[in-house]
């Protein structure tokens, strides 16, 4: 039988009345749309903020008074003794316009490389390829060649010691004087020195060798992988080494324990023949640069990128031809090359350019060193290395110099200095022009004084109608009207626009 519930009655919730198209917040503190009223100030603050707009006032007017001009004035060189003054200052004047170009464009140029570096993921550092030079080599111990025969009193017949045999792989940094014209280890080829039998034992390549980065430091993971079918029973050899990871130590790399810092790895395995191995080396980036996939690759012309610079060469793409669509600014036309990146239709989003990008990223290579292990007795009479050449980033030996030029503590203090000299320099060539305008107004006055006063009263009056609106064209030159003949407190020789008309007459510059 089914069981019967009691019945409620249903409460209806209770809403606040709203006007019909008056919208309502969501959840939120409840305040006045009107304006809040503010705190009264005291009259501390008014008399401090009523001082503060005053002295912001004189600095602005300060400014404008402020010479700004360094350029020498026409005609100086006729009114001094050194007459060739003007043209030393002149030519110093090209000279720091051309040494201040030069420094504005490389300090330019160097922090456009670091916002490059820093868009592509990677820190400043200026990076080239240097060599690291590996040698591989082998020695074999308990051999049937090197014993000394069998114990003919013990019915045992068997050698006491099984055979064995131990490689070496070493590798170092060389210098620029000591890299050769060797290969690169990822083609698996010798490099030239292994080929002539010749080249730095690894002991003296050491002692040149830049000491800052390690072996280990250029690699993430090494293995060794063994020829199988060599194998008496079977089984698989393997020599694996990871480095370990610094972000679960919570230590730099710099703190690495020895066996993640090294320049020389060394395993032992049991064995009397001669076998083939091979070593990959995974190499060790920040940021990790991967394989692109040939669809990617045809798009940005690269074939191993880090997932940035990935990012940039696709939207770069999308710029240069113009695909990116006018309406929606998000949104971009797909070519048939971007048709086989995006796979997902005729049109592409932008925010969704690293997922686009994620899907062809493959891990790289690893570098593959193929290796003889040689057990025979005619090899070890005189046994030589295998030496591969292998090209690694390093960062440039400049990357000191050039770090001070954007992170100096001082180029602040310099730059005050400049200016100071600069300012001091404006208002030498301010005074050097007025003394000009003197010296121009007084030897024109002592020239010719009557006609030189009667062109001067005859351009004031032109200039005073111009101010006044009262200017008729062609009329005014010979001030020859009463006004200008009245003198007085009343005439017009006492008024502002006279003052300033004198004033602008001595500093203009003839």
């Amino acid at each position: 039988m089914q069981q019967q519930y009691r019945s409620f009655a249903q409460q209806v919730p209770q809403r606040s009345p709203h006007a019909p198209n008056q919208r309502r917040g969501g959840i939120g503190p409840m305040m006045s749309s009107g304006p809040h009223p503010s705190v009264p100030l005291t009259q501390a603050q008014l008399a401090q903020q009523q001082q503060a707009q005053a002295h912001a006032s004189e600095l602005a007017k300060r400014r404008s008074r402020k010479p700004t001009d360094k350029n020498m004035p026409d005609g100086v060189e006729d009114s001094i003794v050194d007459t060739e003054g003007v043209q030393r200052y002149k030519d110093l004047k090209d000279v720091e316009r051309r040494l201040d170009a030069t420094m504005t464009r490389k300090r330019l140029d160097i922090v456009d490389s670091a916002s490059r570096t820093a868009k592509a993921g990677r820190p400043f550092h200026s990076l080239r390829y240097k060599t690291l030079r590996v040698w591989i080599s082998n020695t074999v111990e308990d051999q049937i060649w090197q014993s000394n025969g069998l114990n003919v009193d013990t019915f045992d017949f068997a050698p006491s010691m099984e055979a064995s045999y131990r490689v070496k792989i070493e590798g170092c940094l060389l210098d620029d004087e000591d890299e050769n014209d060797g290969q690169a280890a990822e083609t698996g080829t010798p490099s030239k020195a292994e080929q002539d039998g010749v080249g730095p034992s690894p002991t003296k390549a050491t002692t040149h060798t830049l000491h800052k980065h390690r072996f280990s430091h250029f690699f993430k993971a090494l293995t060794v992988d063994f020829d199988r079918s060599r194998f008496r029973n079977g089984a698989e050899q393997t020599v694996e080494w990871k480095k370990p990871d610094p972000t679960s130590r919570n230590q730099p790399n710099a703190n690495l324990p020895a066996a993640a810092d090294f320049d020389e790895l060394t395993f032992k395995r049991n064995g009397d023949e001669n076998s083939n191995i091979t070593i990959n080396l995974h190499r060790q980036e920040s940021p990790e640069t991967y394989q692109l996939s040939p669809e990617l690759a045809d798009v940005v012309d690269m074939t191993e990128a880090t997932q940035q610079e990935a990012v940039m060469g696709l939207w770069e793409y999308i710029k240069l031809l113009g695909l990116q669509e006018d309406e929606e600014k998000r949104n971009f036309r797909c070519d048939e090359l971007l048709k086989k990146v995006v796979k997902r239709g005729d049109v592409g989003y932008i925010p969704m350019l690293n997922e686009y990008v994620t899907q062809h990223l493959r891990p790289l290579a690893p570098i593959r060193l193929p290796y003889t292990i040689r057990i025979d007795q005619e090899f070890h009479k005189d046994p030589q290395p295998t030496i591969y050449d292998i090209q690694v980033p390093v960062e440039d030996s400049f990357r000191d110099s050039l770090l001070p030029l954007i992170n100096n503590p001082q180029y602040a203090a310099m730059l005050k200095d400049v200016t100071a000299l600069d300012d001091q320099l404006a208002r030498v060539i301010q005074a050097i022009a007025v003394s000009k305008a003197k010296h121009s107004f007084f030897t024109s006055l002592s020239e010719d004084p009557a006609n030189f006063v009667k062109n001067w009263l005859s351009s004031q009056k032109r200039d005073l109608e111009v101010i006044m609106g009262e200017a008729s064209r062609g009329g005014g030159e010979h001030a020859s009207g009463d006004e200008w003949r009245r003198g007085g407190k009343d005439s017009v020789w006492t008024t502002q626009n006279a003052r300033e008309s004198v004033n602008v007459l001595l500093s203009k510059q003839r």
